[in-house]
């Protein structure tokens, strides 16, 4: 079973975590200003990357917070968990090497 590392909790079983989509995805700062093509990529379209993704998780079963993770997707390793809130811990923070993994914006 996987363990995942809740910031606020500690670790504790993945069946406690609901998946909660790609993490850091901002809304648009003035919505009625976007046309339909801009809505529909805010509301839809999401990176599906082979390697390193940013996701947010929520911690059902515990304090019921959301919170970030770094997880590759090949092999299923969670590099980091941190807050929701904080920003996008860069590579060297990881453990990676630039060339080790292509993170999209």
């Amino acid at each position: 079973m996987l363990l995942i590392d809740c910031p606020h909790c500690g670790p504790r079983p993945e069946l406690e975590f609901r998946y909660g989509g790609e993490a850091h995805v901002a809304r648009p700062a003035e919505p009625a200003t976007v046309d339909d093509a801009q809505w529909m990529a805010f509301l839809y379209l999401r990176s599906n990357p082979k390697g390193l993704h940013f996701e947010r998780w929520r911690h059902m079963s515990g304090c019921g917070r959301f919170f970030n993770c770094a997880r590759d997707t090949v092999s299923d390793k969670i590099l980091k968990t941190y807050p929701a809130g904080q920003a996008r811990p860069s590579l060297e923070a990881l453990g990676l090497a630039p060339v080790d993994h292509e993170v999209r914006a």
